[in-house]
């Protein structure tokens, strides 16, 4: 990393360390800490140019923030604001951006309605599974031709309880939604979609096996620490392969091929490490008040979002 993102990067954690309350963010009505999102705008994580009021930050800088939040787990409607914002940057379309780009800047939410999931091919029916889809101030959605802004007074729009707490997500009903068209879509963007989620995968499958090192070091057994038992070492080192194999992925995705590698390697490298992370834990691991069973329900959680492993290795197979 470059030292300005080495230098927002330790902000981020910073940040986080001393106000992101995971439990007690997911217990709001809107679920995620509105206080902690605000500052975390202040520092300039969204991929915002300049001129539209952002920090002049690129994807690449907000990657390396979401892998941040990763790590904590942190709820925040980032990763739903940056794939609107860069859905409406690739328009061209200066009056909207000069509109809806200041107040994304500021924090406010924006989510995109994108057929990932489903054959949802015009603004006429019902998207599931979408990002802060019943918070998002700003809608956008695509026919997978052309990109259009959701006129909300005719969205119903309900929150979708999931597995991962720690993850908003909503079903909104577009039946005879005004819309008014902005652009082009921009077919590149499951990529960029694929790759901001694997480095989100990557913070928290790292965080997972620091946390399970740490335990390993205290938990003793038979008068010593049970990570010293050479059978658990070797455990946690192929751990250690694996999160830093993920890493190389999803710093790798850049086109079709590699955001998909980078999708299915993340994905089940962080519902690996998870796995463990709860057999090396025992018991403690399967109780509400340890944060094991959240990290486990992340890595399920997002293995799914955008398409499963075996979605991306079927495109692969067409593409080699």
């Amino acid at each position: 990393m470059t030292p300005e993102q080495l230098a927002l990067r330790d902000a981020v954690r910073s940040l986080l360390d001393k106000h992101s309350d995971v439990r007690a963010a997911i217990e709001t009505p809107h679920g995620y800490d509105k206080d902690v999102w605000a500052r975390l705008c202040d520092i300039g994580v969204l991929p915002i140019p300049e001129r539209y009021g952002g920090s002049g930050a690129g994807l690449a800088e907000t990657r390396v923030v979401l892998e941040e939040l990763g790590r904590t787990l942190t709820p925040s409607p980032l990763l739903a604001s940056t794939l609107a914002a860069h859905a409406l940057l690739a328009t061209g379309n200066e009056e909207a951006c000069d509109r809806l780009l200041p107040r994304i800047a500021d924090g406010t939410v924006a989510t995109l309605v994108w057929p990932w999931d489903n054959a949802l091919t015009s603004l006429n029916g019902t998207a599931r599974y979408v990002l802060d889809g019943d918070l998002a101030e700003i809608l956008l959605a695509t026919d997978g031709t052309d990109l259009y802004e959701i006129d909300l007074a005719g969205v119903t729009r309900e929150h979708t309880p999931a597995m991962d707490p720690t993850r908003r997500l909503a079903t909104i009903h577009l039946t005879d939604a005004a819309a008014t068209r902005l652009g082009r879509w921009s077919p590149e963007f499951r990529d960029v979609a694929l790759a901001a989620l694997a480095a989100e995968q990557v913070g928290a499958a790292a965080r997972a096996l620091e946390l399970t090192v740490e335990y390993t070091k205290t938990r003793v057994q038979f008068g010593r620490p049970i990570g010293s038992f050479q059978a658990l070492k070797h455990r946690m080192a192929d751990l250690h392969v694996l999160v830093e194999t993920a890493r190389s992925a999803a710093l790798a995705a850049a086109d079709e091929v590699s955001a998909a590698v980078a999708k299915v390697y993340c994905s089940e490298a962080f519902f690996k490490v998870t796995a463990e992370m709860v057999q090396l834990h025992g018991g403690i691991a399967i109780t509400w008040e340890h944060d094991a069973h959240l990290y486990l329900k992340r890595a399920h959680g997002s293995g799914q979002l955008f398409g499963s492993p075996a979605v991306h290795l079927e495109r692969l197979r067409t593409k080699i």
